[in-house]
């Protein structure tokens, strides 16, 4: 009998401890912004969480990342009768239930700890999301549903839906969908092609959605014209609709097919067809794209907050594997090339983290009543610059990731793949870098959000002494006193430069606030812990650069680099 397959060296895997204990960066974030009695209260939540996270959630979430356990259409029973029915793999439903029951959306809206409960939700989600399957995707939305009924006040939606949104009971928990994406739309939602009819005192939706995640949940809220109204966003209204009846009838919706995706495969996505489903009017019968606002504001976070889980889980497996793995007679962790890497993947991590829960700081403060008006104007600017920047370091942070573990990190048993499959959606989802760059700007437009965001970086880095951080601190404000001069130089030079520096406009205000904000992190990490590590987090963020604009003039001018770039896009 050969024993060739079963002796010789086989290579020790990385392996996941406690999620909770073993992130410094995000116990020492709590200890910085929580009051002592109120991270007390949590942590054993958390604590639970993690310990779920590298444990029961992981090894569930794992074995769905096997084409056997992606979710199935069964449009017809064993007689002919279209039932649509979406088949999902008992471990998503066992996911759920630990989202149910752990407050992953109950926590938010119970306000246990007031304007804090946001950042006990959001550490929660932080923490599930890697191990979650992409539960986290309808958790999202269903925050969002949640938050946007609330909204608009409509007493009959609120009493019917909210209390099985934010249930930690899985026999009534609810989670919703979005539906906005159409063929024709994409991102520009304006060129929404559904139709609203009033039929016998109720609103039936007729049209096609496109890409609608989750289709799973038991409501939605989606967006359509009413018959009568004009073109583009203006003319579109917000409809809340429930996906099946109580005898768990489709309600005049037909599952046209599961896409088959890159990432996300544990989750069920379908192209949905509306055949006069009954829905119900939110808000106005008018400028829908802006009345389904809080929904989108509640998602992006969440994304962003999905962002840092994954940046996290890639950072501690690589982290693990490096004191097991040995190359050229010493372990991945003792070469310094490879602490380089780790370096670059914490970084990113740390200052991924520092601005998203920045921006949930804010949000829960909103939510409690007790934000300033310049508190709520910065929000709107840092939303959209929060995702779209998290985002990117996600997809950048998974890729090395599975280049630490050499050939392993290409192998999908490994369940290492998994992780830049589903970190690429993040940069799509709820709207993609331009978009949200584009987004950025109309901020800048409606409000006075850019000296309000430029409050958030002084903030920040007035709460710091030490002479490097202060300096740092400096560098942060002067980067975003730059991007508002590029503003309005680049107004005045030609306003098609605006749009096409978007993106490094929203990236430098991004990293401004990442460096401030991980400078009051090093200075509570010296002074309380006598610990540089933050101080050096925030070193190497910096040498990386904040600015990544280009001055107005000739680099901006419509014969230069507009010019250039219309060149270099064309064909040829």
């Amino acid at each position: 009998m050969s024993t060739v397959e079963t002796t010789g060296f086989f290579q020790d895997p990385p392996r996941l401890r406690d999620e909770y204990a073993d992130d410094l960066a995000l116990q020492r974030y709590l200890e910085r912004v929580l009051p002592a009695e109120v991270l007390a209260d949590i942590e054993p939540s958390l604590a639970e969480m993690g310990q779920l996270a590298a444990g029961e959630l992981k090894e569930r979430s794992d074995e769905m990342d096997r084409r056997e356990h992606e979710p199935r259409l069964r449009p017809f029973d064993a007689w002919g009768n279209r039932v649509d029915e979406v088949e999902v793999s008992p471990h998503w439903e066992r996911i759920a239930e630990v989202a149910h029951t752990h407050g992953v959306i109950a926590t938010a809206y119970e306000r246990a700890h007031g304007e804090h409960s946001r950042v006990h939700q959001f550490a929660l989600a932080y923490l599930y999301n890697p191990s979650s399957a992409l539960f986290s995707c309808p958790l999202a939305m269903t925050d969002g549903a949640a938050r946007t009924l609330l909204a608009h006040g409509d007493r009959e939606l609120i009493d019917r839906a909210v209390p099985r949104l934010t249930s930690r009971d899985p026999r009534t928990a609810w989670t919703s969908g979005q539906w906005m994406t159409e063929r024709a739309g994409g991102s520009d939602v304006g060129l929404s092609e559904t139709v609203a009819r009033q039929e016998d005192g109720a609103w039936r939706l007729t049209g096609t959605k496109w890409f609608t995640s989750a289709i799973t949940a038991d409501m939605a809220l989606t967006l359509a014209r009413p018959e009568g109204n004009g073109p583009g966003g203006r003319g579109l209204a917000m409809y809340y609709l429930e996906v099946r009846d109580d005898e768990g009838r489709l309600n005049d919706i037909r599952v046209l097919r599961l896409k088959d995706k890159l990432g996300t495969r544990q989750m069920p996505t379908a192209e949905l067809a509306l055949d006069g489903t009954r829905a119900h009017l939110v808000g106005p019968p008018e400028h829908g794209t802006r009345n389904i606002t809080p929904m989108l504001a509640i998602t992006r976070l969440w994304n962003a907050v999905s962002a840092v889980g994954y940046l996290r889980r890639g950072l501690a497996l690589a982290r693990d594997y490096a004191d097991r793995r040995v190359a050229f007679g010493r372990t991945l962790a003792d070469q310094p090339l490879h602490q380089a890497t780790l370096a670059w993947l914490r970084v990113q991590h740390e200052s991924a983290l520092q601005l998203t829960f920045r921006a949930v700081e804010l949000l829960g403060r909103e939510e409690a009543g007790v934000a300033t008006e310049q508190e709520s104007r910065a929000l709107r600017l840092l939303l959209p610059v929060t995702k779209l920047l998290t985002a990117k370091q996600a997809v950048a942070g998974a890729s090395e990731t599975l280049e630490a573990f050499g050939g392993a990190g290409y192998i999908e048993d490994t369940h290492l793949p998994q992780l830049l499959r589903d970190a690429q959606v993040l940069s799509i989802w709820e709207g993609t870098t331009n978009v949200l760059s584009l987004d950025a700007l109309r901020a800048l437009q409606r409000e006075e959000a850019l000296p309000a965001y430029r409050a958030e970086v002084e903030r920040a880095a007035g709460a710091v002494t030490h002479p490097e951080l202060a300096t740092i601190g400096k560098l942060a404000v002067d980067a975003v006193d730059h991007a508002a001069d590029w503003i309005l130089r680049a107004l005045e030079h030609d306003p098609a430069a605006v749009e096409h520096g978007a993106r490094r406009f929203a990236l430098t205000l991004g990293r401004a606030l990442q460096a401030a904000l991980l400078a009051a992190q090093a200075q509570h990490d010296l002074d309380r812990h006598g610990d540089a590590r933050t101080l050096a987090v925030t070193r190497r963020f910096v040498a990386e650069g904040l600015d990544l604009l280009e001055d107005p003039g000739e680099h901006l001018s419509s014969d230069a680099a507009l010019a250039r770039d219309e060149a270099l896009a064309a064909e040829g």
